[in-house]
């Protein structure tokens, strides 16, 4: 009996101990400033899980949402014509960096601030709204 004592005892231990390290994750996570982990994931690529749903190699920055059904999508002989429009607590320099860096490779070269070019194609970023919410539209077009 001593023995499954014994092993009871330090199962809880173990447990406490993970118990308290979620907790000190999270609450790291909460006194963390929001703008400053906004712009850490801008930069690192690796963190986008989501992808415009018109353009299926075009990552979604996290912070951003896409709004269904405010977009269009023309697919012609001389090339697509696509525009989707996605929202979120970002801010414009975040986004830049965050396609700057995702983009390229991708296949996309850099054709300005917030242009790119591949196959040609062109994307361009525009900020709708520059207050937030941040409205961004994607725009991809034949070059």
């Amino acid at each position: 009996m001593r023995r499954n004592s014994g092993a009871c005892l330090e199962f809880r231990a173990r447990f406490c101990r993970a118990t308290l390290a979620v907790c000190l994750l999270s609450s790291w996570a909460l006194w963390t400033t929001p703008g400053a982990a906004q712009q850490d994931l801008a930069v690192d690529a690796a963190f986008a899980t989501d992808y415009v749903a018109e353009v299926d190699d075009l990552p979604l920055m996290p912070g951003l949402r896409q709004l269904l059904g405010a977009g269009l999508v023309f697919d012609k002989p001389s090339g697509r014509i696509v525009e989707v429009y996605a929202q979120g607590e970002v801010k414009p320099e975040a986004v830049r960096a965050f396609y700057a860096r995702s983009l390229p490779p991708l296949g996309w070269q850099v054709a300005g601030e917030a242009a790119f070019r591949r196959d040609g194609e062109i994307l361009l970023l525009e900020f709708v709204t520059p207050e937030r919410p941040l409205l961004v539209r994607f725009s991809l077009r034949p070059d």
